[in-house]
């Protein structure tokens, strides 16, 4: 074969290799074209359901109702007898006198009735109580189950008091409740629950102790759940016990939460265990009643006791709150009142719950007139004739000023609150003033030649005080502080 054949067969295999290729290539390019368009109307179609589940999303979705009520402005209803309540709630309330409805019950009992979940915002003394157990009463009348309501609450006391009021609303309705929490011999606890209640008041930390060890009990059934106090609830040790309680109540319930003031934890809280709460609020975060005098008094930090005595005398045989800090302050103090003659007790969490229910008991009842107490006594206990209330010792935050001065002018009355400020509290006092969005006025101390004539026997008396308090504390040994201790962090 010549050279010239050569080179023109090599020439006509390149030009086919060429067109190959070419062609190759044209059909790769269209595939691709048709992976694109392919690829873009699967895109187009996702888009589409993208933008119909958002649609439907947004039309399912409700936004929770929200109503902010001014204390001033009309009810929404003006005796309980509008409301098409059960006869027998019907009397249990007119014998209780509650003849008009406080502005938390006007907006939120409405709601409730109609089967709503509720988050409820009121200053403290205004009536929350009977706002959630008044529907759940009118609803457990038709229902008639056992382990009807669980009312979860931060402190004994508070528990206690939750269970009085449900039992006087209940009283001609046989209502059966039971009230658990630390403290009290669990077997008794376990009997009382067996006896199936419909009504139970609790602590966290006890129930959760009974759904986990007490055989035979449950709350597989239970319709409501309330939460009272929730910020307290939550600011406390009780996170990860109420996620488990929540974990092991029906998911198809009723639940409400109340409390004098609220947190950003209540969001959480809201999303984890309330379908489109109706949110009702009838005061700001830190607001106290119209009808509380509040001042303040600069002290000498040696004289506090002085004037403390001093304002006891002055405010003789009116119902007294003195608030301290600790728990030695609060024995202490009280021994000290006591040893010049005030008829005073002190409620801490050292004490026997015995012990602190009589306290309490007493002071309700008038027998004595001063309880000299720590702040277990500052949230949600109803007193109704609390005159005065004193702060020995200043609160560490505002929440905490605004629930002790709470426990005087409750439902309608008018009280006082006088609150002690020495050199090392100041700090303290002006953080109170800035959340209170005001300045307190100014008490006037007593004359110089009056407080140096008392202050000899205070300190004489201050001295036999502390004595009595050591000895007490000694008698009570290392065993028993260390049960107070867990029994109060049940609790919390």
């Amino acid at each position: 074969m010549s050279s010239s054949n050569k080179i023109q067969k090599k020439t006509k295999s390149i030009d086919a290799t060429k067109k190959l290729a070419e062609k190759i290539k044209k059909q790769a390019l269209l595939k691709q074209k048709e992976l694109q368009k392919s690829s873009n109307q699967d895109a187009d179609a996702d888009a589409d359901n993208s933008t119909t589940h958002t649609a439907l999303s947004k039309a399912t979705s409700t936004s929770p109702v929200s109503s902010t009520v001014d204390p001033d402005a009309q009810l929404k209803f003006n005796t309980f007898a509008e409301l098409k309540l059960v006869p027998d709630l019907l009397e249990a309330i007119q014998q209780l006198k509650y003849t008009k409805p406080t502005p938390i019950q006007s907006e939120a009992i409405p709601y409730a009735l109609e089967g709503k979940d509720i988050i409820g915002l009121a200053v403290t003394g205004s009536g929350k109580t009977a706002a959630f157990a008044i529907p759940i009463l009118q609803s457990l009348w038709h229902a008639q189950t056992p382990y009807f309501g669980l009312i979860l609450a931060p402190t004994r006391e508070l528990a206690f008091q939750i269970k009085e009021t449900f039992d006087a609303l209940g009283s001609t309705m046989g209502l059966r409740s039971v009230c658990i929490v630390g403290g009290m011999d669990m077997m008794d606890q376990a009997r009382d629950l067996m006896r199936k209640p419909h009504i139970i008041v609790a602590t966290p930390g006890r129930i959760m102790d009974h759904l986990e060890h007490t055989k035979g009990f449950n709350l597989k059934n239970m319709k409501y759940l309330v939460m009272d106090e929730a910020d307290r609830l939550l600011d406390m040790d009780f996170g990860p016990v109420l996620d488990k309680i929540l974990k092991v109540i029906p998911a198809k319930r009723t639940t409400y939460l109340f409390s004098a003031t609220m947190t950003n934890k209540i969001e959480k809280l809201q999303r984890a265990s309330l379908n489109n709460p109706v949110k009702v609020s009838v005061s700001t975060k830190y607001q106290t009643a119209d009808n509380l005098i509040q001042s303040m008094m600069l002290v000498n930090d040696g004289y506090k006791n002085t004037i403390l005595i001093h304002l006891l005398n002055e405010f003789m045989g009116k119902s007294t709150i003195v608030f301290t800090r600790t728990v030695a302050h609060a024995q202490r103090t009280a021994l000290l009142a006591r040893i010049l003659g005030f008829n005073a007790v002190p409620l801490h969490g050292q004490l026997s719950q015995a012990q602190r229910l009589g306290s309490l008991n007493k002071f309700k009842s008038g027998t004595v007139n001063i309880l000299v107490a720590t702040d277990v006594a500052a949230r949600g206990l109803d007193i109704p004739s609390v005159d005065l209330v004193i702060n020995y010792d200043v609160p560490t935050d505002s929440k905490s000023y605004i629930h002790r001065v709470g426990r005087t002018a409750r439902a309608g009355r008018s009280g006082k609150s006088i609150s002690l400020i020495t050199q090392y509290d100041l700090e303290m006092y002006l953080r109170i003033e800035q959340a209170l969005d005001k300045k307190l006025p100014k008490e006037d101390k007593p004359a110089r030649e009056i407080l140096d004539a008392l202050h000899i026997h205070v300190d004489k008396a201050t001295a036999e005080a502390i004595r009595q308090t050591k000895e007490i504390h000694d008698k009570r040994g290392n065993g028993r502080r260390r049960k107070n201790y867990d029994d109060d962090r049940e609790e919390k």
